[in-house]
């Protein structure tokens, strides 16, 4: 008898906002204890926690999800304060804008041709694993 699994139900909102919130206050709590010339920013710790709790099964996935997929459909407008803030400090783009304009266009390239050698790279070791045919071949 084939069996059924039963639908994930995930955690009422308010818990899925509190775990996130929990974890943003955590993360601001160990961002004070790096020194200030390495300065990492309180989301990103809350990233790594996250994964990590995630990862070792301290949180489940349901409890999560819901909240997660909100934030990420609203993630374009979450960067509109960065987008003003940029504006705001348009000065830096008279002063610098050469450089970052140059800065750019490097990190473009160097992630181009980076990410093209390592996917040829991966090809390779997989053909000769699984001895891919002629429609894998990799020049």
């Amino acid at each position: 008898m084939p069996r059924k699994d039963k639908p994930r139900k995930g955690a009422p909102i308010l818990v899925q906002l509190a775990i996130f919130a929990g974890i943003l206050w955590i993360s601001s709590i160990i961002s004070a204890f790096f020194p200030a010339n390495f300065v990492v920013p309180t989301p990103v710790i809350g990233l790594v926690l996250l994964y990590l709790l995630l990862t070792f099964k301290v949180i489940k996935l349901e409890w999560v999800e819901g909240m997660g997929m909100f934030l990420i459909s609203i993630l374009g407008f979450l960067f509109v304060p960065s987008g003003i803030q940029i504006a705001n400090d348009l000065n830096i783009l008279k002063d610098e804008g050469l450089q970052v304009i140059f800065v750019i266009f490097v990190t473009t390239v160097s992630l181009v041709v980076i990410t093209t050698w390592v996917t040829r790279f991966i090809i390779a070791i997989h053909q000769k694993l699984v001895g891919g045919g002629n429609n894998d071949r990799v020049d």
